[in-house]
C-alpha cells in the first residue's frame, strides 16, 4: 500500500464495500474480478481497472479473479491472452491458482438459455443484425416486435438447438430475450443473446458455432464465480438493469454492480479498436510500440509497474468523467525512477574535443556517484583521456548573454573531472564545426579549484576511447493535439476498415467501419527520433532488456528488446523536465 493510500480518505467503492462488511453482506466476503476481452493489448486505462480491482481484493483480505471474457472468435486470438497475463503480472498482481474465461461456462450459459426459452422469456429470431437494429426504434419512439416474438416454446427450443448442431448459416438467427419493445432503456427492447458464429475459438475450437453476447455472458460468468462486487466503468451503467433482469429470472447469485468513471488522458488514444488500426496501418511497429499507451509499450520504454500503480492511486475513483493530464503520469514514472536509476553519462550528438595538453595515452580513472537519491548505489569509476565527446549542443562559437556552456575562449567544468577551456575551433569544409581544442586544469580533478574560481557551467562529456556506440531511439506525443481520442471521431475520408462501434458495445453485433483517417490524420509525424551512433560511458557494457538509466541532463532511458551482444539500443523514457511538479509549484493544479 503506497503512501497515498494511508493518507487518503475512502472512495465511494471503499465505502460500499466497508459499509457491505460492517453489515455482513456477502458473508463478510470482497471477490472482485478483472474481465478483460483478448481482443487486443491492455493499456494504460485498463491499469485503472486492474489497480482498482485487484487493489481492493487485497485490501480486504479478498480474492480477485482475472477472468477473459472470449466470447468473439472472429476478435481474439491467443497472443492477445499471452500478452494480458504477461501485463497483469507485470503489474505484480496475482489471481490465485487459475485462470478464468467465459468459455469455461459455455454449456451452463446455454442452459440457462434454454431455461429462459422454457419459462417464455427468450425466443429465437429470423431478423438479420440490420433489421433488429432499425426495428429497435429511438430514444422517443417505441420498438417494433419482431414478428417471430410469438414462436411457442417447442418451436423456440427446436430451433435454438439446430442453431447449436451448425444447420443454419451466419446472421441468420438470433436468440433474443423477449423483455419490452417499448422500455425506455433500449438497452432492454428485447436484446441479443446468441448470433451464429462459423470460426474457431482460441479454447473450444469449433465445438460452439453459436456464441453468447457479452450483456448476456457478464453478468451470468459474475454470478458462476460467486463475485460480490462487480466493478465497471460508466458505460456499462446502462446495461445493469438487463444485467439484472437476466440474473433475476434464473434465480441465481446475484452480484452487485458499481460503476466508476474510466480512464481519460490527454494526447492518448483509449480505445483497442483505434490502436489496432495504427498498429495495422504501420503507423507503430507494433502493440509494444513504445510510443503506445499500452502496458507492453510502456514497459518497453521503461515505465516502472511501481510508477503505474502510484499514479493509478493518485487520480483516485470517481462517478463522474474527467480528463487527467498526461504530464501527471509522467511526474510518476519521474519520481519513481529518479529514485532507482543509475546514472551514467552519455552523449546524443557528439562534438569532439581533444585536450591538447593531456598527455598522450594517458588515462584517469574518475569516481563518479552512481545516484545521489541512494547512498547505497555507491560510486563507480569513469575514464577519461585526451579525446572526449560532448554534446554539440553544448558548444556555441558565438553565444548569446545567459549561454553558460562552452565557447572560445570560456572555461567550463566537467563533470566529476576537470575543468577546461576552450582555444581553438576546427571546422569542415562547409563551415560546420567538427572538433575543439581545449587544454585542462589538472589542479581541477573533482570538479573544483583550489584558488576559489566559479564556473558556471558543467557539462556532461564521455571518453572516446572507451565509449561505448548505442542507438538511441528518441519519442515524443504520438498525438499532435491534447485530446487524443476527441480528434479522431471527426469524419474522415480514406481507406477504412471494420472495426467494432464503440469501446463500451463488446456484443460485437456492430461492424460499421470506421475511417483510416479518423485516428491517422492526428499522429505527430516527429514522434520518433532515431540517432543510430550515440557514445556512453562503458558502465553500459552487459546491459540487459529493461536495464534503465538516467543519463545525466538527458533524462531516463531504458534498454530496449531489440538489443543483442553486438548492439546496444536504448528508449528514452523520459526527460528530466518535470511539466507536473512545476505546475505544482505555480499552484495550476
Amino acid at each position: 500500500m503506497t503512501e497515498s493510500q494511508t493518507t487518503r480518505s475512502l472512495n465511494f467503492i471503499e465505502e460500499i464495500i466497508e459499509s457491505d462488511l460492517a453489515s455482513g453482506k456477502w458473508d463478510g466476503r470482497v471477490h472482485t474480478r478483472f474481465p478483460p476481452e483478448p481482443n487486443g493489448y491492455l493499456h494504460i486505462g485498463h491499469a485503472k481497472s486492474i489497480c482498482l480491482n485487484f487493489g481492493l481484493a487485497k485490501k480486504y483480505g479478498g480474492k480477485c479473479n482475472l477472468r477473459f471474457d472470449d466470447t468473439n472468435p472472429v476478435k481474439e486470438e491467443q497472443a492477445y491472452i499471452d500478452a494480458i497475463i504477461e501485463d497483469v503480472r507485470w503489474l505484480e498482481f496475482d489471481w490465485g491458482e487459475h485462470v478464468l474465461y467465459a468459455s469455461d461456462y459455455f454449456e451452463q450459459m446455454y442452459e440457462w438459455a434454454v431455461a429462459l426459452i422454457k419459462s417464455g422469456d427468450a425466443y429465437v429470431c429470423d431478423l438479420s443484425l440490420d433489421e433488429v437494429r432499425r426495428l429497435r426504434g429511438t430514444l422517443t419512439t417505441p420498438g417494433v416486435d419482431s414478428p417471430y416474438r410469438d414462436r411457442d416454446v417447442d418451436e423456440n427450443l427446436d430451433l435454438f438447438a439446430k442453431m447449436r448442431a451448425g444447420e443454419f448459416p451466419d446472421g441468420s438467427r438470433t436468440l433474443r430475450a423477449k423483455i419490452d419493445m417499448a422500455h425506455a432503456n433500449m438497452i432492454l427492447r428485447d436484446p441479443v443473446m446468441y448470433r451464429i458464429v462459423h470460426a474457431t475459438h482460441p479454447r473450444t475450437g469449433d465445438t460452439w458455432c453459436i456464441y453468447p453476447l457479452y450483456d448476456w455472458a457478464h453478468g451470468l460468468e459474475d454470478s458462476i464465480e460467486s463475485i460480490t462486487h462487480s466493478i465497471c466503468t460508466l458505460e456499462f451503467e446502462i446495461h445493469r438493469p438487463l444485467y439484472d433482469w437476466f440474473l433475476s429470472k434464473l434465480g441465481v447469485h446475484h452480484p452487485q454492480q458499481i460503476e466508476f468513471a474510466r480512464l481519460e488522458l490527454t494526447r492518448t488514444l483509449m480505445s483497442k479498436r483505434k490502436l489496432l488500426l495504427l498498429v495495422n496501418e504501420g503507423c507503430v511497429t507494433g502493440w509494444d510500440d513504445p510510443r503506445m499507451p499500452t502496458l507492453s509499450g510502456m514497459r518497453r520504454r521503461g515505465f516502472t509497474p511501481e510508477a503505474i500503480r502510484n499514479f493509478c492511486d493518485r487520480i483516485g475513483v470517481a462517478k463522474f468523467n474527467s480528463t487527467i493530464d498526461l504530464a501527471l503520469l509522467e511526474h510518476c514514472v519521474r519520481d519513481d525512477l529518479n529514485k532507482k536509476s543509475l546514472r551514467v553519462m552519455g552523449v546524443l550528438n557528439p562534438l569532439k574535443v581533444v585536450i591538447e595538453n593531456y598527455p598522450e595515452g594517458q588515462d584517469d580513472r574518475l569516481d563518479a556517484v552512481n545516484n545521489p537519491e541512494d547512498p547505497s548505489a555507491g560510486t563507480r569509476q569513469v575514464p577519461f583521456s585526451r579525446v572526449l565527446y560532448i554534446e554539440r549542443d553544448d558548444f556555441m562559437e558565438d553565444p548569446p548573454r545567459k549561454f553558460f556552456r562552452l565557447a572560445p575562449g570560456r572555461e567550463v567544468r566537467l563533470r566529476y573531472a576537470y575543468f577546461i577551456t576552450c582555444t581553438d575551433v576546427i571546422k569542415n569544409d562547409v563551415g560546420q564545426v567538427v572538433e575543439l581544442r581545449c587544454t585542462y586544469d589538472p589542479a581541477t580533478r573533482g570538479g573544483d579549484a583550489p584558488d576559489g574560481r566559479k564556473v558556471k557551467g558543467t557539462l556532461h562529456w564521455v571518453s572516446a576511447e572507451h565509449a561505448l556506440t548505442v542507438e538511441v531511439r528518441l519519442f515524443d506525443h504520438l498525438f499532435l493535439e491534447d485530446d487524443a481520442d476527441e480528434n479522431t471521431k471527426a469524419s474522415g475520408k480514406g481507406k477504412t476498415q471494420s472495426v467494432k462501434a464503440t469501446a463500451a458495445d463488446k456484443n460485437s453485433t456492430d461492424t460499421r467501419e470506421t475511417p483510416t483517417d479518423e485516428v491517422t490524420s492526428n499522429l505527430n509525424p516527429h514522434s520518433l527520433d532515431v540517432r543510430p551512433t550515440c557514445f556512453v560511458e562503458p558502465s553500459l557494457a552487459g546491459a540487459q532488456p529493461g536495464d534503465r538509466f538516467q543519463f545525466e541532463r538527458l533524462g531516463y532511458f531504458c534498454v530496449d528488446a531489440e538489443s543483442t551482444s553486438d548492439r546496444l539500443v536504448v528508449n528514452r523514457t523520459l526527460t528530466l523536465r518535470d511539466t507536473w511538479a512545476k505546475m505544482k509549484q505555480k499552484g495550476k493544479t
